[in-house]
């Protein structure tokens, strides 16, 4: 059977911090995220799921590395989630990062966790 390949989600690798549990707290506090696995005591990795998006967090302090980290995380209603996570802590909002509908025809806004790393929620905006 040849059967074209289909990429599915990503699960990306992020610095964590040296504070794992801290980290994984801010990911379901603030984000709304379940951590579904740890690893070690104290935790030197953990996997943390919102719906379809899994994202591992490591053990690793290296800061340089965490804030030269960014992803994007494609989302329904994002508009809903803005607000969710004003009303949780807006000062986690990237200063320039705030709600808004770009040129290349995405709405987005940007989170940074505790070490610094990037989020970008995004919807592709209503023409």
């Amino acid at each position: 059977m040849n059967q074209t390949p289909v990429l599915q989600s990503i699960s990306p690798l992020i610095p964590g911090g040296d504070d794992l549990k801290a980290t994984v707290a801010f990911y379901e506090q603030k984000l709304g995220f379940k951590c579904i696995h740890k690893e070690g005591d104290p935790i030197h990795m953990a996997i943390v799921q919102r719906d379809s998006t899994q994202i591992f967090l490591i053990q690793n302090e290296d800061k340089h590395l965490a804030e030269g980290t960014s992803l994007r995380i494609q989302v329904e209603g994002i508009e809903q989630l803005d607000r969710e996570f004003q009303n949780k802590d807006a000062a986690m909002i990237h200063p320039n990062g705030k709600l808004e509908t770009k040129p290349w025809g995405v709405k987005e806004f940007v989170v940074l966790d505790p070490m610094g790393v990037c989020i970008t929620f995004w919807e592709m905006a209503q023409t």
